[in-house]
């Protein structure tokens, strides 16, 4: 029995580890989101859209930030990854 409480246990370890992950990635977008203004969410859709015109991706190859500075200068970055052709 010992022999199968160890892979039993491995399972555990790796579903928290990759539980504990996600939380971090889910809790990094939130607090990047926190100061953007109002209408982010729905300009962050409309690009994902466009460039679905020209090139089948998936939400998750998309992100799109909004820094501000102290100088009231706000710069939008986006990072598409491409899918290979």
């Amino acid at each position: 029995m010992s022999l199968l409480d160890y892979f039993r246990s491995n399972k555990k370890t790796s579903t928290a580890v990759m539980a504990k992950e996600r939380l971090q990635i889910i809790v990094a977008h939130q607090r990047g989101e926190r100061g953007a203004p109002d209408y982010f969410p729905q300009m962050k859709q409309e690009i994902i859209e466009v460039i679905r015109k020209y090139v089948q991706i998936s939400e998750d190859q998309v992100s799109v930030q909004l820094d501000q500075n102290d100088d009231n200068l706000s710069v939008l970055e986006l990072n598409v990854t491409l899918p290979d052709r």
